[in-house]
């Protein structure tokens, strides 16, 4: 797959994702403003009914005390009594008390007495049939003129109060503070609210007249008021202010038990994403890897193959064999390269190490100066071919190790593999191997004075098939290896590995080894 295609691929993802996301949360704004508004609807309905059940109230305080006075002004006494000879009808009369408006302030039901004078006629006696009607009908529609205007007195008596004692009156006698807080909180369970809530009455200048003892100011904005008796003068009229701690809270709470899974599922879809991308891109450099290794590895086979199988051809030739001198000189190359071919083939198979969690190693003790003194003296001579040197420098005295003795020895030659590959052409190569002790450990330092590492890729040299660029150069050859083996060995053997290079000034690796007590 191109990378372009990936990155193709992951902006569609992330456009998606994103998308989605936004859709998402755009959701949960719009269900939180719709609970908010519907929240303000039932309050401000609930605030408006308990300030008509205040108005209703004291209109039945004013009516209860007109017609206890109005029938005590027109001697009506106990409407229970009867004496003879009078009869005493009941009836149940309707009131309905409405604001400018015309919206219902108060609808009441009252049973109307009305004594008046009957003959009763007496058994065995009979008056005349139309004589009785007409009396009958003269003494109804007496009793219903009679009520009526017994009616239209007690109404307007009890409006003309309203309207001119009301206003006058303290808000202690017209509304009841301790049966206030049952009255809200009946209103607003009915409309479906049953959080905790405080109020407060303030006048036209929200100067307070009444609040509970537990109230704490609110901000402004979340204050609902309500006018009471909005029929009195514009300067005496109160307001009900009521509010809710736990509004915010409660609102969320409605929308939890979906809004929390939903994050929690578009996170992990979110990490999901991201490490989907990140696992396409390695793959896709790990592959470029494996595709380099393969070239390398094809040219690095091919090129002793060549020269073997040429001087193969070379020892055909009878003339070659009566020069001992150029016989020798063909076997010896015949040797290298088949030399060259096996350390070749024994770095492929090298791989097969980093496909198990720990190499196989046979751990035995080792005195690694010693181990340090030979590689040294086998080096030497490979060194002083391109004109270079190398030191030692043996400080450690605690130098017993338990090590895998082969496995050691490639680690420190794949070193100075490196330094001889990345040399600089104009001076001389310097190596210099150096062991001392610290903390219980002995570490050992291979230090070259080639070409350097850049920072950005000193931090990748140990991963499998990576290889630093150089330039222009095309004799530097390798699988991308080496490093690789370097770091795996030294972390089987518990042991740490680390590079200090600075470009165009050399590289510096030191490796610490735990020592046996």
């Amino acid at each position: 797959m191109k990378k372009s295609t990936i990155w193709l691929l992951a902006a569609v993802m992330a456009a998606t994702f994103f998308g989605l996301l936004y859709i998402q949360i755009n959701y949960f704004r719009t269900t939180l403003k719709m609970r908010e508004d519907t929240f303000d609807e039932a309050v401000k309905r609930s605030l408006y009914q308990v300030s008509k059940n205040l108005e209703l109230d004291l209109t039945k305080k004013f009516l209860d005390e007109e017609y206890i006075a109005f029938n005590k002004k027109n001697s009506y006494g106990n409407p229970l009594e009867e004496s003879p000879g009078r009869k005493t009808v009941t009836n149940r009369q309707r009131i309905r008390i409405t604001d400018p408006s015309g919206n219902p302030i108060a609808n009441m039901e009252y049973d109307i007495s009305q004594t008046t004078d009957i003959q009763i006629a007496k058994p065995g006696r009979h008056r005349q049939g139309s004589n009785a009607v007409a009396d009958a009908s003269y003494r109804m529609q007496e009793y219903f003129r009679e009520r009526h205007e017994y009616s239209r007195e007690l109404v307007e008596s009890v409006a003309s109060k309203m309207t001119q004692a009301s206003p006058n009156m303290p808000l202690e006698e017209k509304v009841n503070f301790k049966n206030l807080n049952n009255t809200i909180r009946d209103e607003l369970r009915y409309n479906g609210i049953d959080i905790p809530f405080q109020f407060e009455i303030v006048d036209k200048n929200d100067k307070p007249v009444y609040k509970q003892e537990t109230y704490r100011e609110p901000a402004k904005a979340e204050i609902y008021p309500q006018v009471l008796f909005p029929n009195d003068p514009i300067d005496k009229l109160n307001y009900l202010w009521v509010s809710f701690p736990t509004k915010h809270q409660y609102l969320l709470n409605e929308i939890s038990l979906f809004v929390i899974p939903a994050f929690v599922f578009t996170f992990i879809l979110l990490v999901t994403f991201i490490i989907s991308i990140y696992l396409i891109f390695r793959q896709k450099k790990l592959s470029e890897m494996k595709s380099d290794f393969m070239n390398n590895m094809t040219h690095e086979l091919k090129t002793p193959v060549s020269t073997i199988s040429l001087a193969a051809q070379m020892l055909k030739d009878p003339g070659i064999m009566k020069s001992p001198e150029i016989f020798k000189h063909i076997s010896s190359v015949i040797n290298d390269e088949t030399k060259r071919l096996s350390f070749q083939v024994e770095k492929v198979l090298q791989m097969s190490l980093f496909e198990k969690q720990q190499a196989t190693l046979k751990l035995n003790e080792l005195d690694i100066n010693d181990v340090i003194v030979n590689i040294a003296n086998t080096y030497q001579v490979k060194v002083e071919k391109f004109g270079g040197s190398i030191d030692i420098d043996l400080e450690a005295t605690d130098t017993s190790v338990n090590a895998d003795e082969m496995h050691i020895t490639n680690v420190l030659f794949n070193l100075l593999d490196n330094a001889l590959k990345y040399r600089r052409e104009d001076i001389p190569l310097k190596l210099m191997i150096r062991t001392w002790n610290q903390n219980n450990k002995v570490y050992i330092s291979v230090e070259d004075n080639g070409i350097g590492i850049k920072k950005e890729d000193a931090k990748r040299i140990f991963d499998r098939f990576y290889r630093v660029s150089t330039g222009n150069r095309h004799d530097v050859k390798g699988f991308g290896l080496g490093l690789a083996y370097v770091k795996k060995i030294i972390d089987d053997h518990k042991g740490t590995i680390k590079v200090e290079s600075e470009l165009g000034q050399g590289t510096k690796f030191i490796i610490s080894l735990f020592n046996i007590k």
